[in-house]
Protein backbone atom coordinates (compact mmCIF):
# COMPACT_ATOMS: atom_id res chain seq x y z
CA UNK A 1 0.00 0.00 0.00
CA UNK A 2 3.02 2.24 0.68
CA UNK A 3 4.19 1.86 -2.78
CA UNK A 4 0.37 2.30 -4.43
CA UNK A 5 0.02 5.53 -2.00
CA UNK A 6 2.82 6.79 -2.98
CA UNK A 7 2.50 6.00 -7.28
CA UNK A 8 -1.25 7.61 -6.86
CA UNK A 9 0.36 10.60 -5.32
CA UNK A 10 2.94 11.40 -8.08
CA UNK A 11 0.50 10.22 -11.04
CA UNK A 12 -2.84 12.65 -9.52
CA UNK A 13 -0.12 15.67 -8.69
CA UNK A 14 0.98 15.40 -12.59
CA UNK A 15 -2.52 15.08 -13.73
CA UNK A 16 -3.97 17.68 -11.91
CA UNK A 17 -0.84 19.92 -13.07
CA UNK A 18 -0.87 19.23 -16.60
CA UNK A 19 -5.15 18.93 -16.60
CA UNK A 20 -4.94 22.56 -15.09
CA UNK A 21 -2.01 24.25 -17.94
CA UNK A 22 -4.82 21.96 -21.22
CA UNK A 23 -7.42 23.68 -19.75
CA UNK A 24 -6.55 27.24 -18.99
CA UNK A 25 -4.92 27.10 -22.89
CA UNK A 26 -8.54 25.82 -24.47
CA UNK A 27 -10.14 28.30 -21.97
CA UNK A 28 -7.86 31.69 -23.21
CA UNK A 29 -8.02 30.44 -26.67
CA UNK A 30 -12.39 30.21 -26.38
CA UNK A 31 -11.87 33.47 -24.30
CA UNK A 32 -10.35 35.20 -27.28
CA UNK A 33 -13.16 34.34 -29.98
CA UNK A 34 -15.88 34.98 -27.99
CA UNK A 35 -14.43 38.40 -26.63
CA UNK A 36 -13.90 38.92 -30.58
CA UNK A 37 -17.69 38.53 -31.13
CA UNK A 38 -18.17 40.84 -28.07
CA UNK A 39 -16.21 43.48 -29.58
CA UNK A 40 -17.76 43.18 -32.63
CA UNK A 41 -21.57 43.63 -30.93
CA UNK A 42 -22.33 39.66 -32.10
CA UNK A 43 -22.14 38.66 -28.40
CA UNK A 44 -23.52 39.72 -25.20
CA UNK A 45 -20.23 40.93 -22.89
CA UNK A 46 -21.79 39.49 -19.81
CA UNK A 47 -22.13 36.12 -21.86
CA UNK A 48 -18.99 35.49 -22.14
CA UNK A 49 -18.10 33.80 -18.75
CA UNK A 50 -21.64 31.63 -18.83
CA UNK A 51 -20.47 30.17 -22.45
CA UNK A 52 -17.28 29.06 -21.35
CA UNK A 53 -18.77 27.51 -18.09
CA UNK A 54 -20.92 25.75 -19.90
CA UNK A 55 -17.94 24.30 -22.10
CA UNK A 56 -16.01 23.78 -19.42
CA UNK A 57 -16.67 19.84 -19.24
CA UNK A 58 -16.42 19.06 -22.74
CA UNK A 59 -13.08 20.79 -22.30
CA UNK A 60 -12.57 18.43 -19.44
CA UNK A 61 -13.39 15.56 -21.13
CA UNK A 62 -10.91 16.08 -23.89
CA UNK A 63 -8.09 17.18 -21.38
CA UNK A 64 -8.48 14.05 -18.51
CA UNK A 65 -7.00 11.39 -20.95
CA UNK A 66 -4.15 13.32 -22.26
CA UNK A 67 -3.20 14.64 -18.73
CA UNK A 68 -3.49 11.28 -17.42
CA UNK A 69 -1.05 9.89 -20.19
CA UNK A 70 1.33 12.80 -19.74
CA UNK A 71 1.34 11.93 -16.03
CA UNK A 72 1.89 8.56 -16.09
CA UNK A 73 5.11 9.18 -19.00
CA UNK A 74 6.16 12.01 -16.54
CA UNK A 75 5.77 9.58 -13.25
CA UNK A 76 7.35 6.59 -14.24
CA UNK A 77 10.04 8.29 -16.41
CA UNK A 78 11.07 10.10 -13.16
CA UNK A 79 11.30 6.56 -11.48
CA UNK A 80 13.55 5.37 -14.07
CA UNK A 81 15.87 8.24 -13.94
CA UNK A 82 16.04 8.59 -10.53
CA UNK A 83 16.61 4.64 -10.52
CA UNK A 84 13.63 4.27 -8.10
CA UNK A 85 12.32 1.58 -10.57
CA UNK A 86 15.65 -0.70 -10.33
CA UNK A 87 15.00 -0.59 -6.72
CA UNK A 88 11.38 -1.18 -6.70
CA UNK A 89 12.55 -4.21 -9.32
CA UNK A 90 15.01 -5.04 -6.76
CA UNK A 91 12.38 -5.56 -4.13
CA UNK A 92 10.36 -7.72 -6.14
CA UNK A 93 7.71 -4.99 -7.26
CA UNK A 94 7.63 -5.76 -11.18
CA UNK A 95 6.34 -3.79 -13.82
CA UNK A 96 3.00 -5.95 -14.19
CA UNK A 97 2.19 -4.86 -10.88
CA UNK A 98 3.07 -1.45 -11.12
CA UNK A 99 1.08 -1.42 -14.40
CA UNK A 100 -1.65 -2.97 -11.85
CA UNK A 101 -1.59 -0.40 -9.58
CA UNK A 102 -1.76 2.52 -12.60
CA UNK A 103 -4.99 0.55 -13.89
CA UNK A 104 -6.77 1.01 -10.95
CA UNK A 105 -6.26 4.50 -10.71
CA UNK A 106 -7.12 4.92 -14.44
CA UNK A 107 -10.20 2.88 -13.40
CA UNK A 108 -11.38 5.93 -11.55
CA UNK A 109 -10.73 8.80 -14.12
CA UNK A 110 -12.06 6.83 -16.83
CA UNK A 111 -15.21 6.60 -14.29
CA UNK A 112 -14.98 10.44 -14.18
CA UNK A 113 -14.37 11.28 -17.89
CA UNK A 114 -17.88 8.65 -18.74
CA UNK A 115 -19.49 10.76 -15.96
CA UNK A 116 -18.86 14.02 -18.17
CA UNK A 117 -18.94 12.37 -21.85
CA UNK A 118 -22.24 10.71 -21.31
CA UNK A 119 -24.19 13.00 -18.91
CA UNK A 120 -22.04 16.22 -17.47
CA UNK A 121 -20.79 17.57 -20.86
CA UNK A 122 -24.14 17.53 -23.61
CA UNK A 123 -25.81 19.11 -20.62
CA UNK A 124 -23.37 22.02 -20.81
CA UNK A 125 -23.59 22.14 -24.63
CA UNK A 126 -27.50 22.13 -24.16
CA UNK A 127 -27.21 25.26 -22.31
CA UNK A 128 -24.52 26.80 -24.06
CA UNK A 129 -26.37 25.97 -27.53
CA UNK A 130 -29.29 27.61 -25.90
CA UNK A 131 -27.28 31.18 -25.06
CA UNK A 132 -26.08 30.96 -28.51
CA UNK A 133 -29.38 30.66 -29.72
CA UNK A 134 -30.64 33.79 -27.40
CA UNK A 135 -28.01 35.92 -28.90
CA UNK A 136 -28.84 35.23 -32.57
CA UNK A 137 -32.65 36.55 -32.13
CA UNK A 138 -31.16 39.41 -30.36
CA UNK A 139 -32.22 42.18 -32.65
CA UNK A 140 -29.83 45.13 -34.30
CA UNK A 141 -30.02 47.95 -30.89
CA UNK A 142 -29.44 44.81 -28.13
CA UNK A 143 -25.84 44.72 -30.59
CA UNK A 144 -25.40 48.28 -31.07
CA UNK A 145 -21.93 49.78 -29.56
CA UNK A 146 -21.60 53.05 -28.89
CA UNK A 147 -19.62 55.05 -31.66
CA UNK A 148 -19.04 52.53 -33.78
CA UNK A 149 -21.29 51.94 -37.38
CA UNK A 150 -23.96 48.94 -37.58
CA UNK A 151 -25.70 47.24 -41.02
CA UNK A 152 -29.13 46.85 -40.95
CA UNK A 153 -30.70 43.88 -41.32
CA UNK A 154 -31.32 42.88 -45.41
CA UNK A 155 -28.09 45.17 -45.70
CA UNK A 156 -30.84 48.21 -46.21
CA UNK A 157 -29.05 50.86 -44.14
CA UNK A 158 -26.68 51.70 -41.32
CA UNK A 159 -27.44 53.16 -37.83
CA UNK A 160 -24.75 54.59 -35.67
CA UNK A 161 -25.24 56.06 -31.44
CA UNK A 162 -22.51 58.53 -30.37
CA UNK A 163 -23.64 56.84 -26.70
CA UNK A 164 -25.73 53.59 -25.14
CA UNK A 165 -27.01 53.35 -21.79
CA UNK A 166 -27.03 50.44 -19.23
CA UNK A 167 -31.29 50.52 -20.38
CA UNK A 168 -30.12 50.14 -23.94
CA UNK A 169 -31.22 53.68 -24.56
CA UNK A 170 -29.38 55.50 -27.44
CA UNK A 171 -28.03 59.36 -27.37
CA UNK A 172 -27.51 61.15 -30.59
CA UNK A 173 -28.50 58.57 -33.63
CA UNK A 174 -27.82 58.79 -37.37
CA UNK A 175 -29.80 56.23 -39.36
CA UNK A 176 -29.34 55.68 -43.08
CA UNK A 177 -31.87 53.85 -44.92
CA UNK A 178 -32.92 53.26 -48.81
CA UNK A 179 -36.28 53.66 -49.43
CA UNK A 180 -38.59 51.12 -51.29
CA UNK A 181 -38.40 47.28 -51.94
CA UNK A 182 -36.02 45.14 -53.25
CA UNK A 183 -37.70 44.73 -56.59
CA UNK A 184 -38.96 48.38 -56.91
CA UNK A 185 -35.81 50.25 -55.98
CA UNK A 186 -36.23 54.18 -56.32
CA UNK A 187 -32.77 55.19 -55.46
CA UNK A 188 -34.56 57.44 -52.65
CA UNK A 189 -32.01 58.03 -49.39
CA UNK A 190 -33.83 58.02 -46.45
CA UNK A 191 -31.41 60.17 -43.50
CA UNK A 192 -32.70 60.56 -39.61
CA UNK A 193 -31.31 62.46 -37.12
CA UNK A 194 -32.20 62.44 -33.48
CA UNK A 195 -31.05 63.42 -30.06
CA UNK A 196 -32.68 60.53 -28.14
CA UNK A 197 -33.58 56.73 -29.29
CA UNK A 198 -34.91 53.42 -27.76
CA UNK A 199 -36.11 49.94 -28.60
CA UNK A 200 -40.26 49.54 -28.06
CA UNK A 201 -42.43 46.60 -29.24
CA UNK A 202 -45.78 46.72 -30.10
CA UNK A 203 -48.52 46.11 -28.03
CA UNK A 204 -50.75 44.09 -29.79
CA UNK A 205 -47.66 42.20 -32.04
CA UNK A 206 -44.24 41.28 -31.79
CA UNK A 207 -43.50 44.10 -33.88
CA UNK A 208 -40.35 46.28 -32.58
CA UNK A 209 -39.41 49.68 -33.39
CA UNK A 210 -36.69 52.57 -32.94
CA UNK A 211 -38.85 55.21 -31.68
CA UNK A 212 -36.81 58.60 -31.84
CA UNK A 213 -36.98 61.49 -30.29
CA UNK A 214 -35.97 65.46 -31.03
CA UNK A 215 -34.67 65.43 -34.80
CA UNK A 216 -34.81 65.32 -38.59
CA UNK A 217 -35.63 63.20 -41.27
CA UNK A 218 -34.41 63.98 -44.97
CA UNK A 219 -35.25 62.04 -47.46
CA UNK A 220 -34.41 62.30 -51.12
CA UNK A 221 -32.42 61.59 -54.40
CA UNK A 222 -28.12 61.70 -53.80
CA UNK A 223 -27.70 64.61 -56.49
CA UNK A 224 -30.85 66.45 -57.03
CA UNK A 225 -32.26 69.57 -54.80
CA UNK A 226 -35.66 68.62 -54.37
CA UNK A 227 -34.70 66.63 -50.74
CA UNK A 228 -37.77 66.48 -47.97
CA UNK A 229 -36.32 68.20 -44.75
CA UNK A 230 -38.97 67.04 -41.78
CA UNK A 231 -38.17 67.90 -37.78
CA UNK A 232 -40.07 65.77 -35.66
CA UNK A 233 -40.45 65.63 -31.82
CA UNK A 234 -40.72 61.20 -31.82
CA UNK A 235 -40.54 59.25 -34.98
CA UNK A 236 -40.52 55.48 -35.19
CA UNK A 237 -39.13 53.30 -37.89
CA UNK A 238 -39.68 49.03 -37.93
CA UNK A 239 -37.19 46.85 -37.13
CA UNK A 240 -36.39 43.76 -39.24
CA UNK A 241 -37.78 40.59 -37.11
CA UNK A 242 -34.67 38.24 -36.50
CA UNK A 243 -34.77 35.37 -38.59
CA UNK A 244 -36.30 32.01 -36.88
CA UNK A 245 -32.92 29.63 -35.90
CA UNK A 246 -33.13 26.80 -37.99
CA UNK A 247 -30.44 25.21 -36.79
CA UNK A 248 -30.11 21.13 -36.33
CA UNK A 249 -29.46 20.58 -32.69
CA UNK A 250 -25.48 19.71 -32.29
CA UNK A 251 -25.34 15.51 -32.05
CA UNK A 252 -22.52 16.48 -29.04
CA UNK A 253 -25.80 18.50 -27.49
CA UNK A 254 -27.71 16.25 -27.36
CA UNK A 255 -28.89 13.77 -24.11
CA UNK A 256 -27.41 10.33 -23.96
CA UNK A 257 -30.86 8.56 -23.33
CA UNK A 258 -31.78 10.15 -27.16
CA UNK A 259 -28.82 8.67 -28.54
CA UNK A 260 -29.81 4.75 -27.13
CA UNK A 261 -33.22 4.10 -28.44
CA UNK A 262 -32.29 6.01 -32.03
CA UNK A 263 -31.04 4.20 -35.47
CA UNK A 264 -29.65 7.15 -36.84
CA UNK A 265 -25.85 6.60 -37.83
CA UNK A 266 -25.21 10.09 -36.67
CA UNK A 267 -26.54 9.17 -33.36
CA UNK A 268 -24.90 5.74 -32.85
CA UNK A 269 -21.46 7.13 -33.77
CA UNK A 270 -22.01 9.99 -31.35
CA UNK A 271 -22.41 7.52 -28.66
CA UNK A 272 -19.68 5.53 -29.63
CA UNK A 273 -17.49 8.07 -29.37
CA UNK A 274 -19.13 9.31 -25.88
CA UNK A 275 -18.42 5.47 -24.44
CA UNK A 276 -14.80 5.04 -26.42
CA UNK A 277 -13.46 8.39 -24.13
CA UNK A 278 -13.13 6.64 -20.55
CA UNK A 279 -12.13 3.31 -23.22
CA UNK A 280 -9.58 5.45 -24.30
CA UNK A 281 -7.94 6.04 -20.70
CA UNK A 282 -7.67 2.93 -20.24
CA UNK A 283 -5.67 2.23 -23.05
CA UNK A 284 -3.40 4.62 -23.21
CA UNK A 285 -2.30 4.12 -19.52
CA UNK A 286 -1.66 0.35 -21.21
CA UNK A 287 0.54 2.42 -23.57
CA UNK A 288 2.08 4.96 -21.28
CA UNK A 289 3.74 2.37 -19.05
CA UNK A 290 6.10 0.65 -21.53
CA UNK A 291 6.47 4.15 -23.54
CA UNK A 292 8.18 5.84 -20.07
CA UNK A 293 10.91 3.52 -20.19
CA UNK A 294 14.07 5.43 -19.98
CA UNK A 295 17.69 5.83 -18.67
CA UNK A 296 19.96 8.42 -17.50
CA UNK A 297 21.33 9.26 -20.57
CA UNK A 298 17.83 10.20 -22.33
CA UNK A 299 16.69 11.59 -19.55
CA UNK A 300 12.42 11.52 -18.29
CA UNK A 301 11.73 13.71 -21.35
CA UNK A 302 13.56 11.47 -24.22
CA UNK A 303 10.22 10.01 -25.23
CA UNK A 304 7.47 12.29 -24.34
CA UNK A 305 7.79 13.56 -27.99
CA UNK A 306 6.88 10.45 -29.47
CA UNK A 307 4.53 9.48 -27.30
CA UNK A 308 2.09 12.53 -27.35
CA UNK A 309 2.47 12.02 -31.38
CA UNK A 310 1.50 8.32 -30.82
CA UNK A 311 -0.99 9.59 -28.66
CA UNK A 312 -2.94 12.39 -31.14
CA UNK A 313 -2.50 9.72 -34.09
CA UNK A 314 -5.15 7.66 -31.72
CA UNK A 315 -7.25 10.39 -31.40
CA UNK A 316 -7.44 11.46 -35.21
CA UNK A 317 -8.04 7.59 -36.02
CA UNK A 318 -10.98 7.47 -33.58
CA UNK A 319 -12.16 10.74 -35.07
CA UNK A 320 -12.20 9.18 -38.48
CA UNK A 321 -13.56 6.39 -37.55
CA UNK A 322 -16.60 8.12 -36.59
CA UNK A 323 -16.43 10.51 -39.12
CA UNK A 324 -16.83 7.06 -41.69
CA UNK A 325 -19.60 5.87 -39.53
CA UNK A 326 -21.72 8.62 -39.69
CA UNK A 327 -21.39 9.06 -43.07
CA UNK A 328 -22.08 5.49 -43.71
CA UNK A 329 -19.01 4.40 -45.79
CA UNK A 330 -18.42 2.00 -42.92
CA UNK A 331 -21.24 -0.21 -41.23
CA UNK A 332 -22.37 1.26 -37.62
CA UNK A 333 -22.01 -2.56 -36.25
CA UNK A 334 -18.11 -2.15 -36.47
CA UNK A 335 -18.35 0.42 -34.11
CA UNK A 336 -14.94 2.26 -32.71
CA UNK A 337 -13.43 -0.97 -31.13
CA UNK A 338 -10.94 -1.76 -33.84
CA UNK A 339 -9.18 1.63 -33.42
CA UNK A 340 -9.07 0.50 -29.53
CA UNK A 341 -7.58 -3.34 -30.85
CA UNK A 342 -5.19 -1.45 -32.74
CA UNK A 343 -3.23 0.35 -30.17
CA UNK A 344 -4.31 -2.18 -27.26
CA UNK A 345 -2.06 -4.38 -29.61
CA UNK A 346 0.55 -1.81 -30.06
CA UNK A 347 0.58 -1.25 -26.58
CA UNK A 348 1.12 -5.40 -25.86
CA UNK A 349 4.03 -5.20 -28.49
CA UNK A 350 5.70 -2.57 -26.78
CA UNK A 351 5.09 -4.51 -23.30
CA UNK A 352 6.45 -7.55 -24.52
CA UNK A 353 9.65 -5.50 -26.12
CA UNK A 354 10.91 -5.23 -22.96
CA UNK A 355 11.59 -8.45 -21.66
CA UNK A 356 14.41 -9.06 -24.10
CA UNK A 357 16.07 -5.99 -23.05
CA UNK A 358 15.92 -6.83 -19.42
CA UNK A 359 17.74 -10.27 -20.16
CA UNK A 360 20.26 -9.02 -22.22
CA UNK A 361 21.35 -6.00 -19.24
CA UNK A 362 21.07 -9.19 -16.98
CA UNK A 363 23.54 -10.81 -19.12
CA UNK A 364 25.99 -8.05 -19.33
CA UNK A 365 25.72 -7.65 -15.52
CA UNK A 366 26.83 -10.83 -15.41
CA UNK A 367 29.95 -10.37 -17.27
CA UNK A 368 30.76 -7.96 -15.45
CA UNK A 369 30.66 -9.28 -12.48
CA UNK A 370 32.30 -12.52 -13.55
Amino acid sequence: MIIFRYLCREILSATTAVCVILLLVLMSGRFVKYLGKAVAGDMDSNSIFAMIGYRIPSFLELTLPLAFFLAVLLSFGRLYVQNEMSVLKACGVSERRLMGYTLIIASVFALATGWLSLSVSPSGMTKAEALFDAEKSRSELDKLMPKKFYSLSGGKGVTYAEAVTEDRELDEIFLAMTAGSDENSDRRLILVLADKGRQQQAENSSERYLVMESGYRIEGVPGQNDYQITRFEEYGSRLEDSAPSIRKTKTDAMATGLLLGSNDPELQATLQWRLSIPLMVLVVTILAVPLSRTNNRQGRYGKLLPAIALYFTYLVALNAMRGALESGAIPISVTLLPVHAVYLGIAVLLLRSGGPKKSNAGQANGEVTA
